[in-house]
């Protein structure tokens, strides 16, 4: 998401504006040293008819098969533990940071890929590890710039080790038979603006259509020979623009509403362990962010999707117009949420917190500048989210509870 003007908290105008609390001074032991403030305002979130959003998923990729017998599979901690590149100690402005790091000189400065969203580990399963891996995913989206389009790419990062985190991009494909009906692959052209990591699934946010579902027990080797071609090439090789490791697609889900809502606008998402059941948060991103909305979808933990009713749907279980401009991500921690928000390429971003029944409540300037995704890793108690702007991106984590 792209935010270029000053921040505006959007105002329900039926709602009585209540003053917000007084300033909150950074906990001892805040690496920042700054405090968390609160911008005196405050609007009541609405609450929205859950079950009239929707989401109905498709049949499971077939042609996965196909590709599986055609490519090397690899494993999760082999491409966490193949990193290419390293990563940097940095200090990002976040008030009660707790963690952080930056990509290389390379990452940090390229302007034609996008870094947006950010999920672990400890969204994959509760003990915070996967198949013994530790590691962060940070979803980046090509704009084309260059003349090529990419789609979206992931950074692995190897988290084992937080003072010295390498990592490496895996691309992200689409399977698809071609007119010959050989199986091949594609680019998949989302913004990638939020992604949440459950069992061996990785949901991707699609911003018009809901979600592109990818799994990780189908992580395939390439050849690297060619890095201005995807897909099965005439000399029976698959090629992913130069990526050595790419992730399939395996299904998407598609969004819908009844009762007169307008479909939902998947911006971003996050995974909420701390509900019961699992559960999953998404939001819309908008500048000015009058309507804005925040819906909740349970997921099953047994199959890894989302909860499905009789009907064929996944459907929400709470919804709320929260009406915050620049929203990049929201979660939730055991009934309160959390909101990031972007307030242009000058200006340090925002952090906004309601709970049910309460008012949205802005902690002005606790985020850097250009924030974006968020997701909560419960074991230690860490808020992630990252950067996106070229020139100063960054990864970190701030304390949850200090909010």
């Amino acid at each position: 998401m792209k935010a270029r003007t000053s921040l505006v908290t959007a105002l329900v105008a039926t709602l009585l504006i209540a003053a917000a609390g007084p300033v909150s001074a950074a906990p001892a032991g805040d690496p920042t040293g700054s405090a968390v403030e609160s911008d005196g305002v405050a609007a009541a979130a609405v609450t929205l008819n859950a079950a009239n959003f929707r989401l109905q998923a498709s049949a499971y990729g077939g042609l996965i098969d196909d590709l599986d017998a055609a490519l090397p599979n690899v494993s999760v901690p082999t491409v966490v533990g193949d990193g290419n590149r390293v990563a940097t100690g940095c200090s990002p402005a976040a008030a009660n940071r707790v963690a952080s790091f930056c990509w290389n000189s390379g990452d940090n400065n390229v302007t034609y890929w996008i870094p947006q969203a950010i999920t672990t580990t400890a969204d994959a399963y509760e003990v915070g590890t996967y198949e013994g891996a530790t590691a962060i995913l940070v979803s980046w989206y090509d704009d084309a710039s260059d003349g090529i389009d990419r789609g979206v790419r992931v950074s692995f990062v190897d988290y084992s080790t937080p003072s010295a985190p390498t990592y490496r991009h895996v691309l992200l494909v689409e399977p698809y038979a071609r007119s010959d009906g050989k199986a091949s692959f594609r680019p998949v052209n989302v913004h990638a603006g939020g992604m949440f990591w459950y069992g061996y699934y990785l949901y991707v946010a699609s911003t018009s259509a809901g979600f592109r579902v990818f799994d990780m027990r189908h992580l395939w080797q390439t050849a690297t020979s060619n890095d201005a071609v995807i897909g099965l090439q005439s000399d029976g090789s698959y090629q992913a623009y130069g990526y050595k490791y790419v992730l399939p697609q395996a299904l998407t889900y598609t969004r819908s509403t009844t009762g007169g809502y307008t479909n939902l606008t998947y911006s971003f998402v996050a995974l909420d362990r701390t509900s019961t059941p699992d559960s999953v948060v998404v939001g819309e991103y908008a500048n000015p962010g009058t309507g804005t909305r925040l819906v909740r979808f349970p997921i099953d933990y047994t199959t890894r999707m989302l909860t499905t009713g009789s009907d064929g749907y996944a459907h929400g279980s709470q919804a709320y117009d929260v009406s915050v401009t620049s929203m990049q991500g929201a979660t939730a921690i055991n009934g309160k949420f959390y909101l990031s928000t972007s307030d242009g390429s000058g200006n340090k971003g925002d952090l906004a917190t309601f709970s049910p029944g309460g008012s949205v409540v802005m902690h002005t300037d606790a985020l850097p500048i250009g924030p974006e995704d968020l997701s909560y890793w419960p074991a230690k108690d860490q808020l992630w989210s990252l950067t996106e702007y070229a020139g100063s991106r960054s990864v970190f984590a701030v304390r949850a509870s200090a909010y």
